[in-house]
């Protein structure tokens, strides 16, 4: 199977579960692509965390969960030095922690306090983690999926612009259609009487055959064809100029001047490039165009985009003010 017949396999099967989100699974994909970390925010019972735990079932890789919450310990993501004694002798040995899966999934990842969310940071950046003395690597395939619900909602922390910023997208989450709610309903109810039915051992039928995990080879793959992909300087210059503009919008506009306190940081521009790449990667082109840029912009810097008081107190999110300065950057 050819690496992008694999990919969109298994983007076919996360849609088949998760009903009604083909924009966060696509945005999912692209963070799988592109090796890179994804924050996943919406209310509580959109489909977040089985999103995420769909990806893992259809991908033949390690999978770890952790709960976050108030009273959780750094060394409860990272691991720790655990003291072994055998023959009389005693020594300490590191026992890993979930961090060491191929994907993580960081399960409401604001109603941890800060000291663990900097227990994720060395992880996250720098693909490694130190305890005590000793460094060790984590696998080729890492991929942080946090989820968080709004910071409006009760228990829940604002994430450190530090952390923010090392993940590739952050990906909004919506209420589903009617339409596809209805679809969620009969598929959870069909899930549940699969699994109250009888054992297919028992009633003699032969069970049914799964579809096989997509091998992280593949993923492997598809990222060596999508680093070959054609980027013009035209498109380069697009994507400087595009976070450039959060830095300076006053040459764009005053309203927007005034609505922006920070813009984005080099970082922006890199995690563009690489998620423009996958996307346009994922829609079959050889070279990206300003439309993958542009479609992916608002998930690459609405994160990293800091709004002034002045621009919360209208009400304007930072959708709204990167809808407007992305009207007004024209591609090179």
């Amino acid at each position: 199977m050819a690496a992008r017949d694999a990919i969109l396999a298994l983007q076919s099967a996360m849609n088949a579960e998760v009903l009604g989100q083909p924009l966060v699974v696509e945005r999912m994909v692209i963070g799988l692509l592109a090796d890179g970390h994804l924050l996943i925010e919406g209310l509580p019972g959109l489909a977040k965390t089985r999103a995420v735990k769909a990806m893992a079932t259809h991908l033949a890789a390690d999978f770890s969960r952790v709960q976050f919450t108030p009273d959780l310990l750094p060394s409860d993501v990272t691991g720790t030095d655990i003291y072994y004694s055998e023959g009389g002798e005693g020594a300490f040995r590191f026992q890993p922690g979930p961090v060491f899966g191929n994907i993580l999934l960081a399960d409401e990842i604001n109603r941890a306090p800060a000291k663990v969310q900097a227990a994720l940071l060395e992880a996250m950046e720098e693909r490694q983690v130190t305890v005590g003395e000793e460094t060790h690597r984590l696998p080729d395939l890492f991929i942080v999926m946090a989820t968080q619900n709004p910071i409006e909602q009760e228990g829940t922390y604002p994430l450190p612009e530090a952390q923010t910023d090392r993940f590739l997208m952050k990906v909004l989450v919506e209420y589903p259609a009617p339409a596809d709610e209805l679809g969620v309903l009969r598929l959870l109810r069909a899930e549940e009487q699969a699994r109250l039915a009888p054992k297919a051992a028992a009633s003699g039928a032969p069970p049914a055959p799964e579809a096989r995990p997509i091998a992280i080879e593949d993923v492997f793959a598809a990222r060596r064809e999508i680093a070959r992909l054609h980027v013009a300087e035209a498109i380069e210059t697009y994507i400087i100029d595009l976070v450039n503009a959060t830095r300076h919008p006053g040459k764009y506009s005053e309203d927007l001047a005034r609505e922006i306190e920070l813009g984005a940081s080099p970082r922006a521009g890199l995690a563009l490039d690489r998620a423009a790449r996958a996307h346009a990667w994922l829609k079959g082109a050889d070279f990206v165009s300003p439309g993958d840029v542009l479609a992916i912009a608002p998930d690459v810097l609405r994160h990293r985009v800091a709004l002034s008081y002045e621009a919360r107190g209208k009400g304007r999110d930072a959708d709204a003010v990167l809808g407007d300065l992305l009207k007004r950057v024209a591609p090179a």
